[in-house]
């Protein structure tokens, strides 16, 4: 793998497949940044989820897919969370949209099969999709298990200021989706309880 690549830094490592691709679209004192903005930058997202692309790069119609992918599971997370900020309005259209761009790229998960060859039996799997696209299909098949799944009410929008992520509270007293978002909250109450006492 290239260096640059493999020393890239991703925003929430932790968190499940779908959060992680929501967490391609981020936000600093710059403005809002897209970690998906070229076909390499999809190669090295699935490299360091690992998710398998059968040592292919990605194309740009296999971006696309993962940008409308990526788009709608924030629209949809948004919907579940009922995330009103800008960033999350601007996701994917309508609901509806989203939805049915999720349910076309699971679409492309491979069917499990059976075959016989001679007289033995093996599983196999029915598939005219890339590695990519398949790996794809996967994040979207967990995106399904998240957001209409059990999962669906632990799931959250980071209301730090300037954060347009997404994350799953995994304990009772998380509220953002890092510590560099929490403590960027206490620094403000800090400072605005200072201010007002002058």
């Amino acid at each position: 793998m290239d260096e640059a690549v493999s020393e890239r830094e991703w925003m929430l490592p932790e968190e499940a497949l779908p959060v992680r691709l929501m967490a391609t679209i981020w936000a600093d004192v710059a403005g809002v940044h897209d970690d998906l903005a070229t076909a390499e930058d999809l190669t090295a997202w699935l490299d360091a989820v690992d998710l398998d692309r059968a040592g292919r790069g990605a194309t740009g119609a296999e971006l696309a897919l993962a940008r409308r992918l990526r788009d709608a599971v924030r629209r949809l997370a948004a919907h579940v969370t009922g995330d009103e900020r800008d960033a999350a309005r601007s996701a994917a259209g309508d609901v509806e949209a989203a939805v049915r761009d999720v349910n076309d790229a699971v679409a492309h998960l491979p069917a499990p099969r059976i075959a016989m060859t001679g007289a033995v039996l093996r599983a196999t799997s029915s598939s005219d999709s890339s590695a990519i696209t398949a790996a794809l299909a996967r994040v979207a098949d967990e995106s399904i298990a998240l957001l209409g799944g059990p999962e669906a009410d632990k799931l959250r929008a980071c209301y730090a200021p300037g954060c347009v992520l997404y994350f799953v509270k995994t304990h009772p007293r998380r509220e953002w989706c890092s510590v560099t978002c929490g403590n960027r909250v206490r620094a403000a109450r800090h400072y605005d309880k200072v201010r007002s006492a002058r």
